[in-house]
């Protein structure tokens, strides 16, 4: 019997390869956006069914979760990718902003997961992926705190459900991924900027420079979509996935220093 993932945030980027490549594997594919009507790829797919979700809004959960499960009778694997960015000085950051990043990194994996736990319940089995950063486990750049605390709080979500699923065989794993090529995660990225206060203004653009430098080596995205099929699959086990060499190197200096010599260490770098 064919398998079947369901997957928030399939519009472009990671989502939408990641639901083309399980499509190609021979999975059923429950791919989710809040613009179906202007998807024209996804709908080439004879096993990939496409519903409108806005992972913020309770009642689209509800609605998107039921109708998969009655397109497909059964949901495997479920892919929390749907995600945004707010970066910029905390100061000028606008209150919808603020809510705005909690809402759709925190608040919506957690609609999502609850609405899907009846159901996994019901089948005595699931499993559940959550798409972090490595910024979810340090910190990395200024004006990044916004972003910070919402992959944070995924982290922290993700490992203090393992408790209480685990008895009841759910799984949940975690992807820590950095910057990959063709994600669209700096086209996507709201700014917290205020021309009357310049204060931040020569921190923004060194910060903006290194997001826009073209030579920078951005990791393969099929690198990400090959471990999420590993866990989909239960060939890997592993919890937590740091993909990238960057997010690796900058983990492994943050487990081998004090706390305030890592944050003087990445301070130095926009100095």
């Amino acid at each position: 019997m064919r398998k079947t993932i369901f997957i928030t945030g399939t519009s472009s980027g990671l989502g939408k390869l990641t639901a083309k490549y399980f499509a190609e594997q021979g999975w059923n594919v429950a791919a989710t956006m809040r613009t179906p009507e202007k998807e024209t790829e996804l709908t080439q797919y004879n096993n990939i069914k496409i519903f409108k979700l806005d992972v913020t809004k309770t009642d689209e959960v509800k609605t998107a979760v039921a109708a998969a499960v009655a397109a497909f009778g059964k949901i495997d694997v479920v892919l929390n990718n749907a995600g945004m960015g707010t970066y910029g000085a905390l100061e000028l950051a606008k209150e919808a902003d603020i809510d705005w990043q909690f809402a759709v990194n925190v608040r919506g994996p957690i609609n999502v997961i609850r609405g899907f736990l009846p159901h996994f319940r019901e089948q005595q089995g699931g499993r559940f992926i959550n798409v972090s950063s490595w910024m979810g486990l340090t910190t990395a750049v200024p004006l990044g705190s916004l972003y910070n605390m919402s992959k944070f709080a995924l982290e922290g979500l993700t490992e203090g459900l393992y408790y209480e699923l685990k008895p009841l065989n759910i799984d949940l794993h975690l992807i820590e991924q950095g910057g990959s090529a063709d994600n669209n995660f700096q086209h996507n990225i709201a700014w917290n900027e205020n021309p009357a206060i310049d204060a931040y203004d020569a921190t923004t653009a060194k910060l903006k420079a290194i997001m826009g430098d073209t030579t920078r080596v951005l990791s393969d995205p099929m690198t990400i979509v090959t471990v999420i099929y590993s866990l989909a699959t239960g060939a890997s086990k592993q919890f937590r996935n740091v993909i990238g060499q960057d997010g690796k190197d900058l983990l492994a200096l943050r487990n081998s220093v004090p706390i305030e010599q890592y944050l003087e260490t990445v301070a130095a770098n926009f100095a």
